[in-house]
């Protein structure tokens, strides 16, 4: 879409989604905001029409770009969370919706009965949404659908962790978007983005962490042209310093 279409609650998106080239030849998902009604695809609240390639450029994903401020769990997603509940077989887990979400010890890679993963209460979890309905308590699993981890599981204990607007997560995840990038050629650094609003960041000091994670909040309200020129900026900053 070359240019960004602003939607509102029963808009049929359905046209510009055919129309769109970069969707020719590929599988279309929809994504949170998004609802087939019938022979129509419509939007179900305000926002920003969105879309990206995902699966190697197979497939491409649309949803509604939104100031969302409470995450609504969409199967699929992957996100991250704090173990706040430990049972015999699973875990409750805070992903941030209106109910903790459950999480079974044996839904990890190679997990068994006797062999189970050690899971404490506080610790943070990056997971992906296996179910989700209103009428039904959102489960989680740490492995993919080929039973693979795939990155998922509990964090290591020296990250950080904070809460950002959902948006920011999209934007960060966004292949137009080189902000990471541009800070990956310049410190040393992991990032975990989870797509109900978190971040979780670790680098070799705390003060890089912060200056890490100031930089990804300030991109909230930036176009494509300034998170460009900021990621020049940091460049340029870094290529000073080195002098």
């Amino acid at each position: 879409m070359s240019e960004p279409l602003i939607v509102f609650p029963g808009f049929s998106v359905d046209n510009h989604i055919e129309n769109n080239p970069s969707a020719k030849n590929k599988k279309v998902i929809l994504g949170p905001g998004i609802r087939r009604d019938v022979d129509d695809v419509r939007a179900i609240k305000c926002g920003i029409l969105r879309s990206r390639l995902v699966n190697n450029d197979t497939q491409i994903l649309y949803w509604i770009d939104s100031h969302q401020k409470r995450y609504v769990a969409v199967r699929g997603e992957r996100v991250i969370g704090i173990v706040v509940g430990k049972g015999s077989l699973t875990v409750n887990v805070d992903i941030g919706t209106n109910e903790t979400a459950s999480l079974s010890l044996l839904a990890f890679e190679s997990a068994t009965k006797r062999n189970r993963p050690n899971v404490q209460l506080g610790d943070i979890i990056f997971a992906r949404i296996l179910s989700a309905s209103k009428d039904v308590r959102t489960e989680l699993t740490c492995v993919t659908s080929r039973l693979k981890k795939d990155g998922l599981g509990v964090l290591p204990p020296n990250g950080f962790m904070i809460n950002v607007p959902l948006r920011v997560c999209r934007r960060l995840l966004s292949t137009d978007n080189k902000i990471i990038e541009t800070l990956g050629s310049k410190f040393k650094f992991e990032i975990t983005i989870g797509l109900n609003g978190r971040l979780w960041v670790r680098s070799s000091s705390v003060s890089k962490t912060i200056y890490i994670i100031n930089v990804l909040m300030s991109i909230e309200d930036k176009n494509i042209e300034q998170i460009e020129k900021l990621s020049q900026e940091i460049s340029q900053k870094f290529e000073l310093t080195a002098r």
